[in-house]
């Protein structure tokens, strides 16, 4: 089986730890636990009652990075053997209640075959590596999305896949789409432009950040289009809109737009524009002012802004 570089796996573990150790650090009222937010009791609802706005979102991150940790763990050990199948490696439990069975369909068991075959006799390796693949669930549990975020296949180049559209690790070099991105966001919400791409701190918040391909060769993007991944991930699509209301879709580029066939937009929100690529950035994605509008709509509804600075 082909693997990832050492220095990458080494910036993936890293990037699990340390986001959690700044946000504990941040508020000294919020421990760190391992407890899923549907689990706290009666008392701890009481108590979270009384926290201020900030204090609330700061404790609401820090239950959702703990479930995105304990999912990480999971996922792991499941894929420690070598040969699980993509069925075993998604572990969030709101998810496997919301696609009953979409992974035990013939197209899944023959899109599970492609893939474990590619990593065990493939000539070069296959990104990310398994346990994240299904990161962006692990990370974004489908009772808390808020927001999709829909991208391509994953980043090809050696330790940048890390399951979450347009995200790196620390330590990675940020490529320049999502330069583009962090320009956008400081212009639209005067966010400080970060010296790392790590975005799981979107996810937690509720930002399903949703590739369409889950898998890919080194170097060789598309190499694993129209393989089953799309049939998955569309239906991750359909579900959420079917059985959600309310959420927000940042569709950047003709791709993602193909999209709103699944979409419900008597339902949703859809916010459009060019993909964030230098070769499109500035034919309407600058100046598109979706963070902010994101936001707006989510306050409309009463629910929760997203704090999209990295």
């Amino acid at each position: 089986m082909a693997s990832s570089p050492p220095t990458a796996a080494k910036s993936i573990a890293d990037f699990f730890v340390r986001p959690a150790k700044r946000l504990r650090s941040s508020s000294s009222t919020v421990p760190a636990t391992t407890t899923p937010a549907a689990s706290l009791s009666s008392s701890s609802s009481s108590a979270a009652a009384s926290l201020s706005p900030e204090q609330r979102r700061r404790a609401d991150t820090n239950l959702a990075l703990a479930r995105a940790r304990r999912n990480l763990h999971l996922a792991k050990s499941k894929a420690s053997g070598g040969e699980a199948k993509l069925e075993e490696l998604l572990v969030e439990e709101t998810w496997l209640e919301a696609l009953p069975g979409e992974l035990r369909k013939p197209y899944a068991l023959e899109l599970c075959r492609f893939v474990a075959q590619e990593r065990l006799h493939g000539k070069v390796p296959v990104y990310p590596p398994p346990h994240l693949v299904f990161h962006a669930l692990h990370s974004t549990p489908f009772d808390n999305v808020k927001a999709v975020i829909i991208g391509q296949d994953p980043y090809h180049g050696p330790g940048q896949a890390m399951g979450l559209s347009f995200s790196v690790p620390e330590g990675i070099k940020i490529p320049s789409s999502l330069t583009n991105i962090f320009k956008e966001l400081h212009k639209d919400l005067g966010c400080t432009v970060p010296s790392h791409g790590n975005l799981e701190r979107w996810a937690v918040q509720g930002v399903l950040m949703l590739n369409t391909v889950l898998t890919v060769r080194e170097h060789q993007a598309n190499s694993h289009a129209k393989k089953g991944w799309e049939q998955f991930t569309d239906a991750v699509i359909k579900t959420i809109s079917q059985k959600k209301s309310g959420l927000v879709f940042l569709l950047w580029g003709n791709s993602a737009q193909a999209k709103i066939r699944l979409i419900d937009e008597t339902k949703h929100h859809i916010l459009k524009s060019a993909h964030p690529s230098g070769l499109s950035a500035n034919r309407g994605f600058f100046g598109c002012r979706h963070f902010s509008q994101t936001n707006e709509i989510l306050e409309r509804l009463g629910l929760s802004t997203i704090d999209w600075q990295v």
